[in-house]
């Protein structure tokens, strides 16, 4: 099974909606390490390593974003830093 690690920003209306709660569970669902938090600037940055197809399940599902979210751009730079087992949200930064 092919491993993958990624390094996402996510803009639009992403903060003050759930954003970074919503993906903890989605990410725990898909087996999924990493980390989520919010930025000065109003985006959502967050790192997923695991499986290839886990993954990219989950950079589909944070296109469409929680029922409240108005996502404009879903921007993917690979490879990511080093990732620990387990997800965390992380302070905003």
């Amino acid at each position: 099974m092919s491993q993958r690690a990624v390094h996402v920003s996510i803009t639009g209306f992403v903060q003050g909606v759930g954003y970074r709660a919503w993906i903890e569970r989605e990410a725990l669902l898909r087996g999924l390490s990493g980390w989520v938090r919010n930025r000065r600037d109003g985006s959502v940055e967050a790192v997923f390593a695991g499986s290839a197809d886990a993954v990219e399940a989950m950079l589909a599902a944070c296109r469409r974003g929680p029922r409240m979210a108005e996502v404009h751009d879903v921007i993917v730079s690979e490879p990511a830093e080093a990732v620990e087992r387990g997800f965390q949200v992380l302070p905003t930064a």
